[in-house]
């Protein structure tokens, strides 16, 4: 198996890929001056590196990395004090970190993060590229459109529709749906700005 990208977001990936008993071959990284991450090496081209990760957090460019990776097998790796449902349906790419809650009936898209301690309730639909930061909560009934981003400590009250490639600020309680590409913050959320 192999990581695309070497930085903080690829180490907790590797924790993740040890804890499974996986073997990790190395990683790939744009950056010429990094060579090795926590004694795996690390390539700067490889062609068609498979079974493979997309280990960034950044939900535009881990789009943007998936797109140009053809030919390659997705894994989804998700660490063993995780707890999910045996209902819950993840999809290929996505990463579940340590003490993440997914409940039953939930649905993860394609190369999406729910980070430590995350905890995603009941029927939730979560659309590819989605990042729900660490200790966010997402009660039961949560839509999150392509690309959102919830920030650390956010809570998402039951029945909300997050839209595509917005952005709720750490600590943010929603109440309200939230349109496409919009940065939410506050208790209750509000519009700060687009992005």
């Amino acid at each position: 198996m192999y990581l695309y990208g070497a930085s903080g977001h690829a180490k907790v990936i590797v924790d993740i890929i040890q804890s499974q008993g996986k073997q990790l071959t190395g990683m790939i990284d744009d950056n010429p001056a990094i060579n090795e991450l926590m004694g795996y090496p690390v390539y700067h081209q490889l062609e068609n590196p498979s079974p493979i990760i997309v280990s960034i957090g950044d939900n535009k460019i881990r789009r943007k990395v998936v797109g140009k990776l053809q030919k390659v097998e997705f894994e989804t790796a998700v660490h063993p004090s995780a707890i999910l449902s045996p209902q819950a349906v993840i999809g290929e790419g996505s990463v579940v970190m340590q003490g993440a809650i997914i409940q039953s009936n939930v649905v993860i898209g394609k190369h999406c993060i729910i980070n430590t301690g995350a905890s995603v309730d009941h029927d939730c639909k979560i659309e590819d590229f989605v990042h729900i930061s660490p200790h966010a909560t997402l009660c039961g009934n949560v839509t999150l459109g392509e690309g959102a981003w919830i920030g650390a400590g956010a809570v998402v009250i039951p029945g909300i529709k997050i839209g595509k490639w917005a952005i709720v600020g750490a600590g943010s309680v929603v109440t309200k749906d939230i349109p496409d590409n919009v940065v939410v913050v506050g208790n209750p959320a509000r519009i700060h700005g687009a992005k």
